[in-house]
């Protein structure tokens, strides 16, 4: 078993990054915790809801029930994105050239990275946003579907339908593919070239983390007592294949990250365990045992040998696997 380094936190964490290199923890209560030295900064007067990474790797950003976004960057220093008075900032997304988004009721809003701000409204909450690998273009998620905006120019948005609330959107690395989290516990997804839907169920829970694997081969899920893996790697994505399935427990996969580099990912349960499962042979490397709190985030660093983990109840950790 891989050693672990424990690092307790003050509460639950809602995210973790690795931020210029550095581990970095974004905790419910509004505190952000930086490295293994219990360094701590609040840029948020009460707690955060959400938090992003940049696209280069060096600041995250943050929105908050005080109405603000926030980017704070690994030696602490934390700046003002955006402030929308007491509105809750619920959702964020980080983009290409600093751009960043984020979504407070049926508004959705773009700063981009010449610090230009570009408003949406929408017919009802945005729920999930993530922008295209490529250019300043955002997938907004809500009910009934998705929104494809072009932030500062004049085309229309591009409406993705299907009924149902989508609480969660991703795209495939290659932007070719939208796929959301529903309500419904399923997931729904477009092919971006003609407009094919793939509809992917069977889930007894919401899916409430997902994760592309190297060269977007797989979309790995929680959700389940196995983590499923959908391939996107045939001619019709995943439709009419059997899902890859690994690390079947009773208890449920609450959070999923695949390796950077290889085809493994880490799997987090909602007892608190951590198992690391390899797509070839589903063989399993025992990471974390379970210490009784759901897994809430975990991240890769970028050269893929360590993991950073966190738990509902502020227990939290580095996995070092060369050890």
């Amino acid at each position: 078993m891989p050693e672990v380094t424990p690092l307790p936190l003050s509460g639950y964490v809602v995210d973790v990054h690795y931020v210029s290199g550095v581990p970095t923890f974004v905790l419910g209560d509004g505190a952000i915790a930086l490295g293994t030295a219990g360094r701590v900064v609040k840029p948020h007067a009460g707690g955060i809801l959400a938090s992003a990474l940049s696209a280069d790797g060096k600041s995250v950003i943050t929105g908050g029930d005080d109405g603000k976004v926030m980017r704070t960057t690994a030696d602490g220093t934390s700046t003002l994105v955006a402030e929308r008075g007491r509105k809750w900032i619920d959702v964020v997304a980080a983009g290409p050239g600093g751009a960043v988004a984020f979504a407070s009721g049926r508004t959705v809003v773009v700063v981009d990275g010449t610090g230009k701000t570009h408003e949406l409204e929408r017919p009802r909450a945005a729920l999930g946003l993530t922008f295209f690998p490529k250019g300043l273009r955002l997938a907004i998620a809500g009910y009934n579907g998705v929104g494809l905006w072009f932030p500062g120019t004049a085309a229309p948005v591009q409406e993705l339908e299907w009924k149902g609330s989508h609480i969660a959107v991703t795209l495939s690395p290659d932007g070719a593919n939208v796929v959301t989290s529903m309500q419904e516990m399923a997931l729904h997804g477009w092919r971006l070239r003609d407009g094919q839907h793939m509809r992917m169920s069977g889930y007894p829970a919401k899916v409430k983390s997902m994760s592309w694997s190297v060269k977007g081969r797989y979309l790995a899920t929680s959700g389940a007592g196995v983590s499923v893996l959908w391939p996107f790697f045939h001619k019709d994505g995943p439709m009419g294949q059997r899902p890859l399935e690994l690390g079947g427990r009773q208890e449920l996969v609450t959070r999923v990250a695949c390796h950077p580099a290889e085809e493994i990912a880490a799997l987090g349960y909602d007892d608190g365990m951590i198992l690391l499962s390899r797509f070839s042979d589903r063989e399993e490397v025992l990471l974390a045992r379970p210490n009784g709190s759901p897994v809430s985030a975990m991240a890769w660093s970028g050269n893929g040998l360590e993991l950073a983990f966190g738990c509902e109840s502020g227990a939290a950790g580095l996995i070092d696997l060369t050890r």
